[in-house]
């Protein structure tokens, strides 16, 4: 009993993804009740463009720059991190930094779609910025005889 109980987990645990699969499911439904050959369509595309174009993108951007860090490893998460986190806001707030819907965001908000650019780069360098202090940081503490 204990084995099967190691290999399928916890009660709890498989009760929690049964209601997981189950929201998902009621999503799903939800989702497909409009245009539903056209929200297909878009997964389909996304899925497609992810793998066949995006995916091959930044996985050469990760391997150019573990290539330029040979040597000064400790330091490749500290630039991933932030162009993971920038990278996703693009991608969620894309139209609206591009400005390609910016009378329909401000017809329908009633805010201006000024802006969004301007801070989505603050955003970037901030993140980066704080990266590049908690390497320090983590840097500083490494050293011999740092903080005496």
């Amino acid at each position: 009993m204990s084995d099967r109980r190691s290999r399928l987990g916890s009660p709890f645990h498989l009760l929690v993804l049964l209601c997981s699969f189950a929201l998902c499911a009621y999503a799903g439904v939800r989702l497909l009740d409009g245009d539903w050959l056209m929200i297909t369509v878009w997964f389909v595309g996304a899925a497609l463009i992810h793998d066949l174009v995006l995916l091959p993108l930044y996985a050469a951007a990760d391997r150019a720059l573990i290539t330029v860090t040979v040597g000064r490893t400790a330091w490749v998460n500290h630039i991933r991190v932030p162009a993971a986190l920038s990278g996703l806001l693009l991608l969620v707030w894309f139209p609206l930094i591009t400005g390609r819907v910016s009378e329909r965001y401000a017809s329908v908000a009633a805010l201006s779609a000024d802006g969004f650019a301007a801070r989505w780069l603050l955003i970037t360098a901030a993140l980066f910025a704080g990266s590049a202090v908690l390497f320090a940081v983590r840097v500083g503490r490494r050293r011999p005889g740092a903080g005496e």
